[in-house]
């Protein structure tokens, strides 16, 4: 495949996980509460990396923004710091892929430089996409512990507050009803994940690019033989 072809493709679908992580990283529904096995639905919460959400059934929504960083636990602290690492990194790359492309001449780069380019942009957005997808899953594994957790607590007859073995530390909210409060994924967690695997084949795109332009940009060496008999000179071109 012609490496024009193999940067473009790359350039693109990394432009779209950057937007997909840059959207999942700001959206407020990593979590959402279960209503499964409710009987009365007037509160429906929902958490983020940044704020919990509660919404009324009256269509009124409230919300508490998440300050400070010693209140919540490593796990919801190391989500956060991936999915930021994952946004930087795409966004750069992006940047750098711009000037990478085949099809934006410039006069002053050549085309080994513009190779370079490519493949720093595509490391940065497998980078970033590995990011992308191991914050969500931390995520979604604290979610899933805590769902077992509340679940049997409820079965139990137990009584608590919060998210279980989350905690405060992922945005835990106080206890609601006569139980525990289940949660299940959010809608930002399958947008994390989609960004993120996009991105590394974006990344993997631009990498082979990379080889493909490296390969075409060998030196090629002319040798000029002149022939006596009929004074004319003969080009020969070598690769």
């Amino acid at each position: 495949m012609a490496p024009g072809v193999l940067q473009n493709g790359g350039f693109i679908l990394g432009l779209i996980g950057a937007i997909a992580l840059i959207a999942a990283t700001a959206m407020n529904k990593w979590s959402v509460k279960d209503r499964q096995g409710d009987v009365v639905t007037s509160v429906y919460t929902y958490k983020g990396l940044w704020q919990d959400c509660e919404t009324a059934s009256s269509g009124f929504t409230e919300c508490r923004p998440l300050y400070g960083l010693l209140g919540f636990s490593g796990a919801f602290q190391a989500v956060r710091a991936l999915m930021i690492v994952g946004v930087v990194l795409s966004v750069l790359g992006a940047v750098i892929s711009i000037f990478s492309l085949k099809c934006l001449t410039m006069n002053s780069m050549e085309d080994r430089t513009k190779a370079k380019m490519s493949l720093t942009a595509g490391i940065m957005f497998i980078i970033g996409g590995v990011c992308g997808i191991a914050g969500a899953s931390i995520y979604a594994n604290q979610i899933v512990a805590s769902f077992r957790v509340s679940t049997n607590m409820n079965y139990g007859g137990g009584y608590g507050g919060g998210m279980g073995g989350m905690g405060g530390g992922m945005g835990g909210m106080g206890g609601m009803g006569g139980g525990i409060p289940t949660y299940t994924f959010g809608p930002a967690l399958f947008v994390a994940w989609i960004g993120g695997g996009v991105l590394i084949i974006g990344g993997v795109l631009k990498s082979l690019a990379f080889r493909d332009m490296v390969k075409d940009d060998k030196p090629r060496w002319v040798l000029m033989s002149y022939s006596e008999t009929n004074h004319k000179k003969v080009k020969l071109v070598t690769k």
